[in-house]
């Protein structure tokens, strides 16, 4: 099983998306589109973005 990690290759701005993807098998893609239609709805969704930047590991 992939372990949640930020990669060093096909990121962004910080690689949450494409980490997110890697592990549950999307296309970062994908996972980009379904975070920018969350951020349509009420909720810490940017928050929790950066939550995320700060404590994944970067990947080795």
């Amino acid at each position: 099983m992939r372990t949640l990690a930020r990669p060093r290759h096909n990121r962004l701005i910080a690689g949450v998306c494409a980490g997110v993807a890697e592990r549950f098998g999307l296309t970062p893609s994908t996972v980009r589109l379904i975070f920018l239609a969350s951020l349509l709805l009420p909720g810490p969704q940017f928050l929790l973005y950066l939550a995320l930047w700060l404590l994944l590991p970067q990947e080795p």
